[in-house]
């Protein structure tokens, strides 16, 4: 049962792509009251507009779930809102306008738009939940100005999970082609160079050890931790955003783990992986990557790798900050 007037709970995982964000997404998705709706950021143009694939398989107009969050939200989806809503969240969410995230007062023109697009995703939040009948609504956009725009909106209660991978892996997996099934017509995704990859890679992680000081909760997870010991790291962050009460599902079994369908909006190919799911560290990049890409990588982000444990530093996890209330 929804309590009026209580906080929407929002567990945002954040930092560069291709650090595993969408499988953490969905095993967090299976623990009881918490629901993952994969990258919302994409929500206007990806899911309304473009009609691709929700992650339990159906077009995303065609979904039960979120056929009933744009009625409960919005009186229903309409191309022309979501294009008004997509040429909003352009004006004010872009990485260029985190200044302006930071301190809006500082322009009333800009302060007027992102009042106009926070009471919007306030709407799309509170529908969620409802909907949902989840206590903590775990998001994977990972973009630091996307988590900037949330602590915006009223009625959430936003923490952060920072998830951190090699960065050098991160820019072998950027470099490989790989198939996008939610699209009708052959599509793939992006591909980087391990200059744009590094970029992203330090900004993001430099982006987010602002939460903090910004008065949110923020836990460190590296992927590597992560997939070696997926049931204690998930324990620690079901802790952080709900506290030790809630008990963990059966799911975790060796080297795998037992997924369900999910209403994931965007994300890797692997959201709509079901059933039993192979949970392996992926380090191909150690064998496979040139070795003048490794080396450059490596120099590029290295003040990062040694603060993380990368190059031999302590680079521990962490253990948690303050939980959200």
């Amino acid at each position: 049962m929804t309590v009026v007037g209580a906080a929407t709970r929002v567990l945002y995982v954040g930092g560069a792509g291709r650090s595993g964000s969408t499988v953490l997404g969905q095993i967090l998705g299976q623990v009881p009251g918490f629901v993952h709706v994969g990258e919302l950021v994409f929500i206007w143009r990806r899911g309304v507009m473009d009609n691709q694939l929700c992650g339990c398989g159906q077009p995303f107009l065609d979904c039960p779930f979120w056929t009933e969050v744009g009625e409960r939200a919005f009186g229903g989806w309409t191309r022309d809102d979501a294009n008004a809503a997509a040429a909003q969240q352009r004006r004010v969410e872009r990485t260029r306008h985190i200044p302006a995230l930071l301190a809006p007062s500082l322009s009333s023109g800009y302060r007027a738009e992102l009042a106009g697009y926070a009471e919007r995703m306030h709407r799309l939040y509170d529908a969620i939940r409802d909907v949902s009948a989840g206590s903590v609504i775990v998001e994977t956009s990972k973009a630091p100005s996307h988590a900037l725009l949330l602590r915006r909106v009223r009625g959430l209660s936003l923490a952060v999970c920072l998830l951190v991978r090699d960065s050098r892996g991160v820019a072998y997996s950027w470099t490989r082609r790989k198939a996008r099934p939610e699209v009708a017509e052959e599509t793939y995704m992006d591909i980087y160079s391990p200059q744009r990859a590094a970029l992203e890679w330090t900004s993001f992680n430099a982006a987010f050890t602002m939460a903090p000081a910004l008065g949110v909760p923020l836990q460190r997870l590296r992927y590597e931790d992560f997939v070696a010991h997926p049931a204690r790291e998930i324990r620690r962050l079901v802790d952080f955003a709900a506290g030790p009460l809630v008990a963990l599902p059966d799911i975790f079994g060796g080297e795998s783990v037992t997924l369900s369908p999910d209403h994931s909006v965007a994300g890797n190919p692997v959201r709509f992986a079901s059933g039993q799911v192979a949970l392996r560290s992926d380090d191909e990049w150690r064998t496979a990557m040139p070795r003048g890409q490794r080396v450059a990588m490596t120099a590029m982000t290295a003040p990062w790798l040694l603060r993380y444990g990368y190059l031999g530093g302590s680079g521990a996890a962490g253990q948690p900050k303050s939980r959200p209330r």
